[in-house]
């Protein structure tokens, strides 16, 4: 079989739009598809994990938000990865990454992560070329490990145009409700736009694999961006996984049937399904 060749960031369509009909429309749905997911993940003791990078203001917070309202937060964690504290500089990077990958029957997103190691560190010259490279193999073989041990991987890169990035630092600047997300290092990060173009793509093209692919999200257009994630976010999730809802055990119906007036007929259709 042949190899699915790499995305790369010129893959993006950063013209696509999607209008607030059609984007509400689609929202609904996935959403109801995601509440799903994490009921069928519970039953059948799966693992998700979402993996968000992107350019600043790209817009992984607004999709991360629109995910988090369709899922029960006692088995939905998200993990905004910044600079790690002293305890952790002082092991290997991935450490504080295995103590936050989800336990059975859970989903966890991580805003940033572990390929910090191939792009920040790598672009701010804080780890050794010779580290930063050998990270390519330890990433894919972390991910295998997670794969095989019954963890589903969807990854998303979320790609703008730097007019686009810049647009949107402007309303940042302008609207008091988001000035917050504004800092010096956004614009000092934009100085260095070729090189992490280079570094995303050359990330890409290692560490895409056949169990766990990089999808490049076109993301121009927020509405657009949330709902091309959220249907790669279904998509993988839902591959192979029994989405009906699941069925009550017999103790639990005789205790609904002994409780519960006027509703036989639903509890002996829903004891039918258990035979």
């Amino acid at each position: 079989m042949q190899k699915t060749r790499p995305p790369r960031l010129s893959d993006a369509d950063l013209s696509k739009r999607l209008g607030k009909k059609e984007y509400f429309e689609q929202l609904i749905d996935l959403q109801a598809v995601l509440a799903r997911i994490q009921q069928a993940f519970l039953f059948h003791g799966l693992k998700g994990v979402i993996v968000l990078e992107g350019w600043d203001a790209a817009g992984k917070g607004g999709a991360i938000r629109r995910i988090s309202q369709a899922l029960d937060p006692r088995s939905f964690k998200v993990w905004p990865i910044g600079a790690p504290r002293n305890y952790y500089l002082n092991r290997h990077y991935l450490l504080r990454f295995w103590e936050r990958l989800p336990p059975q029957g859970a989903i966890s997103a991580f805003d940033r992560s572990w390929y910090g190691r191939v792009l920040v560190e790598r672009i701010e010259r804080l780890t050794p070329e010779h580290r930063w490279r050998d990270a390519y193999r330890e990433i894919n073989d972390f991910e295998r490990m997670l794969v095989a041990d019954d963890t589903r991987i969807v990854k998303l890169f979320f790609h703008i145009s730097a007019d686009e990035q810049m647009d949107r630092f402007t309303e940042r600047l302008r609207n008091p409700l988001k000035r917050w997300k504004l800092t010096y290092e956004d614009f000092r990060n934009r100085e260095k736009w070729a090189e992490t173009e280079t570094a995303v793509d050359e990330m890409l093209a290692r560490t895409s694999t056949d169990f766990a692919p990089w999808q490049v999200i076109a993301g121009n257009n927020k509405r657009y961006a949330r709902i091309e994630a959220m249907k790669a976010i279904v998509a993988r999730f839902s591959e192979g996984v029994d989405l009906s809802p699941q069925v009550l055990d017999h103790k639990t119906l005789d205790a609904a049937g002994h409780a519960l007036d006027g509703e036989q007929d639903l509890i002996d259709s829903l004891r039918a399904r258990t035979e």
